[in-house]
C-alpha cells in the first residue's frame, strides 16, 4: 500500500445496481420553491432522500410557514403506483401476531412485484425507489402527514377541516401553518384509516374517538360535520420514544438543579406529587421526568387513559383503561376500578396519568394507607386544585386533602420581550412548588419570577423537609446538606450531557448503591 494514498472507495449498490450515492443525487430534487415574500430560514431532512422540511418566513408580516417538500412523481411513476397500490390492497396479508404492518410489508411486498413484474415495466431504478416510498407511505404509515410524524421537532398535529391548511406544534417555531391540506373526501377516508389503524370506529353515529396510533401516538378526531359544520377534524399529539429527563428540565431550565434536587428526595421518601396547570402545559411531560427520580428497586404501577408514561425501571407495572362495548358500555374497564386493582399489588408508588372524577377518592385512600403517588391535574394554581379536589366530582373531605404533599404547577410562559432589548420564544416552567400543610394551608418553596427569569426558592423553610428530617430523627440541616450534594450530582449529569432516562437511572442506582465513591467523582470533576 503506497503511504499518502487514500484507497479509493467502491460505491455501495444497492438491490437494484444504483449506487447510493447516484440514488441520492438523482433524487435530490424540491418540488416546492419557497412562496414568493418568503425567505428561507431553516431546513431539515425528514425521510432523506425522500422528503424535507422547509421553514420560510413572511418578509412582511415574519409570519413561519413549515414547508413539506417531498419528491414528485412523473405520469409514469403515477400511473405505476396506482396500479401497485390497488394490487397491494387486494393480496398483501394481514399482519401476523406481533408483527407490525410496516414488517408484513417490507416481508411480502419482494415477492408481490416479483409475480407482477408488468407493472413496474418502463420505470427507472431511480422511478422505482419513488413508487417504493409513496406506497410505504400510504400503507405502512400516515400518507400525507407521514414526513411530518418522522419530525422529532413536531409535538403535535392538527387539520381543523377540509381546504384548509393543518397546523403544527414545532418546538422551535411553536404554532406553525404547513403547506398541506386534503379535501372533503380524502380527509374523511384518511381518517378512516387512521382510527383503524388504532383498532377503533369511527362512523357518522359515533363521530367523536380518543384512540392510541401505532408508535404510542394519541389521536383525537370528530368525524363529519355533523359535530364540526368544517367537516372532519383531528388532532395527533405525538409519542416521544426517548423521553425528556429531569436533566433535560435543566438543561431547558423548565426548573433549577435545587428544585429537581428536592424533588428526588421527595420521589425516594415516597412523598406524593401532583402535577397542574393547563392543557399543553407540559404535565405529562414533568410527571415523566419526577417519576425518573424515582428508586430503581422500588415497585411501580401506573394507571393511565392512554399509554404517554415511559419508565426505566424493571419492577413496573404499566395499567391501560378501557371503553366498554356496544351502547350499554358492557366490559368498561375505569381509572377508579384499576386503581383499587394496584393497591392489591403492593407497590411503594402509584403513578395516575390524569385524575378528574372519582378516581381521585381511590388514589387518596391509597395514599392513607403507605403508598406513594404521582399524578397530574388541570388546574391553572395551587389553591384552585385544591378547591377542585374537594369539589364533585373528586370529593375529598378536607380532613385528608394534605395527603397530597407537593404541588407543581407547570406552565407555558414567555418571557418578557423587553428583557435585554431581545425577543424571547416561549418555554415551559415549573412556575410554582407548594407544599400542603397538615392544616390544609400551602408552603411555598419555589417561584418563578417572570421579570427576571429566575427561581426564587426557600428549601431551608421547607415543611416536608423538616416533616422528612423528623421521621428520619434526622437534623434538617443535614437535609439540607444532602439536598447540595444531589444537587451537585445533577449539574455534574448536565454538564456531561447524561440525559437519556436509562443512563438518569444507571446514575441514580450507583447513588443509593456506593454515594460516598459517586460523589467524590462528581467532586473531583465540579
Amino acid at each position: 500500500m503506497v503511504l499518502g494514498r487514500k484507497k479509493r472507495k467502491v460505491p455501495e449498490e444497492t438491490d437494484e445496481g444504483v449506487p447510493k450515492d447516484v440514488l441520492l443525487g438523482a433524487l435530490g430534487i424540491r418540488r416546492w420553491r419557497v412562496p414568493e415574500g418568503y425567505k428561507e430560514v431553516d431546513g431539515y431532512p425528514l425521510k432523506p432522500p425522500y422528503s424535507y422540511c422547509v421553514v420560510a418566513r413572511n418578509e412582511q408580516t415574519s409570519e413561519n410557514l413549515y414547508i413539506v417538500d417531498e419528491l414528485p412523481m412523473d405520469m409514469g411513476e403515477r400511473e405505476s403506483f396506482t396500479k401497485l397500490h390497488e394490487l397491494l390492497e387486494k393480496e398483501l396479508e394481514a399482519p401476523r401476531e406481533g408483527q407490525t404492518l410496516q414488517e408484513a410489508l417490507d416481508e411480502q411486498l419482494p415477492s408481490i412485484l416479483k409475480d407482477n413484474k408488468k407493472l413496474a415495466d418502463g420505470l427507472s431504478p431511480v422511478g422505482l425507489q419513488k413508487v417504493l416510498y409513496y406506497l410505504e407511505r400510504d400503507i405502512a404509515g400516515f400518507g400525507k402527514i407521514d414526513p411530518m410524524m418522522h419530525d422529532h421537532s413536531i409535538e403535535d398535529i392538527s387539520c381543523t377541516g377540509f381546504g384548509k391548511p393543518l397546523f403544527l406544534w414545532h418546538r422551535r417555531y411553536e404554532n406553525i401553518r404547513t403547506n398541506v391540506q386534503f379535501e372533503e373526501e380524502e380527509i374523511n377516508d384518511f381518517v378512516m384509516r387512521l382510527v383503524h389503524k388504532a383498532g377503533k370506529h369511527v362512523s357518522l353515529a359515533f363521530p367523536i374517538v380518543d384512540a392510541t396510533l401505532p408508535g404510542k401516538h394519541r389521536l383525537a378526531v370528530t368525524y363529519g360535520r355533523e359535530v364540526t359544520p368544517s367537516g372532519t377534524s383531528f388532532t395527533i399529539r405525538k409519542f416521544r420514544t426517548d423521553p425528556l429527563t429531569i436533566i433535560d428540565l435543566i438543561r431547558m431550565e423548565t426548573l433549577s438543579e435545587s428544585a429537581a434536587a428536592y424533588l428526588w428526595l421527595l420521589m425516594e421518601n415516597k412523598f406524593s406529587v401532583m402535577i397542574i396547570g393547563a392543557t399543553g402545559a407540559g404535565k405529562t411531560t414533568a410527571l415523566n421526568a419526577a417519576a425518573c427520580l424515582i428508586h430503581p428497586a422500588y415497585k411501580i404501577i401506573t394507571v393511565e387513559e392512554v399509554a404517554e408514561i415511559n419508565l426505566p425501571h424493571e419492577n413496573w407495572v404499566s395499567t391501560i383503561s378501557r371503553p366498554g362495548f356496544g351502547m350499554e358500555s358492557s366490559g368498561e374497564i375505569a381509572l377508579f376500578t384499576l386503581i383499587k386493582s394496584a393497591v392489591r399489588h403492593r407497590p411503594d408508588l402509584i403513578i395516575v396519568g390524569e385524575i378528574r372524577g372519582e378516581e381521585a377518592y381511590v388514589l387518596f385512600q391509597s395514599l392513607a394507607t403507605g403508598h406513594g403517588g404521582l399524578c397530574t391535574m388541570h388546574a391553572d394554581s395551587a389553591d384552585l386544585a385544591l378547591k377542585r379536589l374537594t369539589q364533585p366530582p373528586m370529593s375529598i373531605p378536607l380532613s385528608i386533602l394534605p395527603l397530597m404533599n407537593c404541588l407543581i404547577l407547570v406552565k407555558h410562559v414567555r418571557a418578557p420581550t423587553f428583557l435585554e432589548g431581545e425577543k424571547r420564544i416561549s418555554s415551559r416552567k415549573f412556575v410554582h412548588i407548594a407544599e400542603v400543610r397538615q392544616s390544609g394551608n400551602v408552603n411555598d418553596v419555589s417561584k418563578w419570577v417572570p421579570s427576571s427569569d429566575t427561581f426564587d426558592e426557600d428549601f431551608e423553610g421547607s415543611y416536608l423537609l423538616e416533616q422528612l428530617a423528623l421521621s428520619l430523627d434526622l437534623s434538617v440541616d443535614f437535609l439540607i446538606k444532602e439536598l447540595e450534594r444531589r444537587r451537585e450530582v445533577l449539574l455534574w449529569m448536565a454538564n456531561r450531557n447524561i440525559r437519556d432516562y436509562r443512563s438518569v437511572n444507571d446514575v441514580l442506582t450507583q447513588y443509593y448503591n456506593s454515594p460516598e465513591e459517586l460523589y467524590e467523582k462528581v467532586a473531583q470533576s465540579l
